[in-house]
């Protein structure tokens, strides 16, 4: 691309989630690695894809599966050290691809340098502190006494980023522009910028909302954003920021340059993503349990509401004028992946080609290209039990590359989807029919098709079943994640990309899962109707 920069070029990328520890094993450990993902970075660039995002590598003791950091400075011997990520770095560099690494930043390890110490000296104010007894604040484990708050897990204390107002019923409380909120704020830019000097390219950021307390309307929060932000560009220009906040009308004005529709956020609490296909959380050993989602085979779901927070956002985006771009997944570490319960590879496809066509920064979670589901009834391992019916495990399992010849280990930090069935890069990979060529076409078409940007228009048709919209003024897509078949009328052109859909006179004929891409011709290209159109938006 002629841009020289991932910033420049925020609105074309493509992002690659690899859960590093599920991703590949190089040194044959069980445990997945940067060598093992620098050696597997062929089939990324073979994918298309521009960056690739990787969840937390840093020295932790791994009770939150990496999101408790011991040392920000430098990358686990578990994951080869900071010489594999050197050489992760500059084997992405000549592939073309970008390496995005996760931050932590409001919280650490309670084995983290600064906590221990904190704990010894009254003086030290890193973490929020209390002398008595408060709500949801944890006793401290050292000389120091009193309780500690923390930000997830009790063994993640909260950093001190200070409370936006103060309370006399909690006179721990210290302001934003205290010395210990200070201290830390300089300590998160020191942390990415050491990162950047060794040629990281960005950061995604962990519970990006929860730095500053009780801030309401996350004013404070934003501010300090904005002002690491500024400092970043004025070092580093060109790199970027994504956060995990789940609201991104609030995260980008915020200082962001995307942040992710995601399971929750906003005042709607996930609402946007949760209708589309997020399926709840996710189960251990009980029953499916299916909100109603617009990627239904039973047709009883609807995309107006992600439509409606997706126009939020991209207003938001406009007054903001700094150019950022909403980020749509198809999945995270987090919650389910498309592929769920009753949902098979073949319904999903509508929905991937949603994320891959809508105006916003798609980001692939790793093995979703191939059909990967989330599997049921894992234990716990690492911190991702949330609850008796939150368990994370199901969608961290290993990435499914099949006898692919070249000395790379699969991982073997969760168990291997038992089905005998499960999809394969290598079984897909030459197969013009898979859902990985289907995925690496699309990918393609994006990057070839200016229409398809982040930032070019869109004219949404019809949310319900097909969901169809016109990007760039003539590129009709159109998606039928149902089971019963569909039509488009005023769909004369040319069909370009899909999937069960084709093309007849001057009808889009969708079947059961159908989805397409079709050059409209020039008299049918401002033409609004589709058939059971549900609620215009």
């Amino acid at each position: 691309m002629a841009s020289s920069t991932l910033a420049d070029r925020l609105d074309r990328i493509v992002l690659y989630q690899a859960y590093p520890q599920s991703f590949a094993d190089a040194d044959g450990d069980g445990i997945g690695d940067l060598d093992g993902l620098a050696g597997r970075l062929d089939h990324l660039s073979w994918l298309g894809v521009d960056a690739v995002w990787v969840n937390p590598c840093f020295v932790s003791p791994m009770r939150d599966a990496g999101y408790d950091v011991a040392d920000f400075d430098h990358v686990d011997p578990r994951y080869g050290g900071d010489a594999a990520l050197d050489r992760l770095v500059a084997a992405a560099d000549r592939q073309g691809i970008a390496v995005i690494l996760d931050l932590v930043a409001g919280h650490t390890s309670d084995e983290h340098p600064w906590f221990r110490a904190a704990i010894a000296d009254p003086t030290d104010h890193r973490y929020v502190f209390s002398d008595r007894e408060a709500d949801g604040f944890e006793a401290v484990p050292g000389p120091r006494g009193g309780f500690y708050k923390p930000n997830f897990f009790a063994f993640q204390p909260a950093l001190n980023f200070g409370y936006a107002r103060s309370d006399p019923a909690e006179p721990w409380r210290q302001p934003v522009d205290a010395d210990g909120p200070r201290r830390n704020r300089d300590a998160l830019v020191d942390i990415i910028r050491r990162w950047y000097d060794r040629g990281v390219q960005g950061f995604r950021v962990d519970m990006a909302a929860s730095l500053v307390k009780d801030d309401r309307g996350h004013v404070e929060t934003a501010k300090l954003w904005n002002e690491v932000r500024a400092r970043l560009d004025e070092s580093h220009p060109g790199r970027i920021l994504l956060s995990e906040w789940g609201d991104p009308a609030r995260a980008i004005p915020a200082g962001f340059h995307s942040d992710f529709f995601l399971q929750f956020g906003g005042d709607t609490d996930g609402r946007p993503l949760k209708s589309l296909f997020n399926d709840n959380a996710g189960t251990v050993h009980d029953a499916w349990n299916q909100s109603e989602v617009w990627a239904g085979a039973d047709a009883t779901g609807d995309a107006a509401d992600f439509v409606a927070a997706w126009r939020e956002a991209a207003g938001a985006i406009d007054r903001d004028g700094r150019g950022g771009v909403v980020g749509l997944p198809t999945a995270n570490h987090d919650f389910t992946r498309m592929v769920s319960g009753p949902r098979d590879a073949e319904q999903a496809r509508a929905a991937l080609l949603l994320v891959l066509t809508w105006p916003a920064m798609p980001s692939i979670y790793y093995g979703d290209e191939i059909g990967m589901r989330y599997v049921p009834g894992l234990a716990s391992h690492e911190g991702s039990s949330l609850g008796p019916r939150y368990e994370r495990a199901g969608s961290r399992t290993p990435m499914q590359w099949g006898d692919m010849g070249d000395g790379i280990h699969p991982s073997r930090y969760l168990p291997e989807d038992p089905d005998p069935g499960r999809p394969t890069v290598a079984a897909q990979r030459d197969d013009p029919g898979s859902l990985l060529t289907f995925v690496r076409a699309a990918i393609a078409l994006r990057r070839e098709d200016a229409r398809l940007s982040a930032r070019a228009p869109v004219e949404v048709r019809t949310t319900g079943y097909p969901f169809t919209y016109v990007r760039g003024g003539s590129l009709l897509i159109a998606l039928n994640p149902s089971r019963t078949p569909r039509t488009v009328p005023d769909a004369a052109g040319r069909f370009i990309h899909g999937y069960a859909a084709h093309v007849s006179g001057n009808t889009l004929h969708l079947d059961a899962f159908g989805c397409a891409v079709v050059e409209l011709d020039h008299t049918t290209a401002a033409a609004p109707a589709a058939s059971d159109e549900r609620t215009p938006a």
